[in-house]
């Protein structure tokens, strides 16, 4: 089973910049595409950003798009979601995903294995 970690999360004014981190726990990536969802309270867990186990195909969120970037390091064994322009909108928290294929995709039973979770809060 693969457990994955994230990291980087916290609080941060509006317009400020956060760097989430995930990797497995125990293991490698093993040709996994990546994805990184939020849930905010009350609200429906939901695809931010998308990668593919190459790193050439992505995926943003409208909301997302141009704020957001999404990147892997396969070598690290890492992937990252480095989120400037922060919003209030954006809070959340914030979770990553393995899916155990090596496209890209944007819905959450899509995946296979899914971090605790991180809480970006994004303050006005």
């Amino acid at each position: 089973q693969v457990q994955l970690v994230e990291s980087g999360g916290g609080s941060v004014q509006a317009g400020g910049s956060l760097r989430l981190s995930c990797a497995p726990s125990g293991r490698t990536f093993s040709r996994y595409a990546m994805g990184w969802f939020r849930q905010a309270p009350g609200k429906e867990r939901n695809v931010v950003a998308a990668i593919s186990w190459s790193g050439d195909n992505t995926y943003y969120a409208g909301s997302v798009k141009g704020r957001f970037t999404i990147s892997r390091d396969n070598a690290k064994n890492t992937v990252y979601l480095q989120m400037n322009s922060l919003k209030p909108e954006d809070t959340a928290v914030y979770y990553c995903a393995g899916r155990k294929n090596t496209m890209v995709a944007v819905i959450s039973y899509q995946y296979d294995y899914w971090g605790q979770g991180t809480q970006v809060t994004v303050s006005s």
